[in-house]
């Protein structure tokens, strides 16, 4: 079984991690779908999507600095038309934004015409 870049292969879920899951294959190589490589919205917990012991197909990403496998499930699952955004804070109240940009206007007065206090050293006697 050749383990190259860009192959299609399937292997077995061996142990599952908060960062990733680690994939065996019949050669006895193992490798890693890194959380980020798992599906195409954000994966907040990584056992919703895969499970030790079950069989899965793998993209094979390439082989890192020291020789080891980056795989990828996301690579072969078709992508949404529209990948969904984060929600957008909202903003803060008349009241909050008054008060910060009045302290963003003294902070840079107070630094621009070297005000406050002068730093602490040897002092003339």
């Amino acid at each position: 079984m050749q383990l190259d870049s860009g192959a299609v292969v399937e292997g077995r879920v061996t142990r599952v991690t908060d960062f990733g899951a680690f994939i065996q294959f019949e050669n006895g190589e193992t490798g890693l779908v890194h959380i980020s490589q798992i599906a195409h919205s954000f994966v907040r917990n990584i056992h919703d999507h895969v499970r030790e012991g079950e069989n899965v197909e793998v993209k094979v990403l390439g082989r890192d600095e020291r020789g080891r496998l980056d795989l990828s499930i996301k690579e072969l699952l078709e992508e949404p038309e529209e990948v969904p955004r984060p929600r957008a804070i909202g903003r803060q109240s008349p009241q909050f934004e008054a008060k910060l940009r009045s302290f963003m206007r003294d902070a840079k007065e107070r630094t621009t015409a070297g005000g406050g206090k002068k730093p602490a050293g040897k002092r003339k006697k």
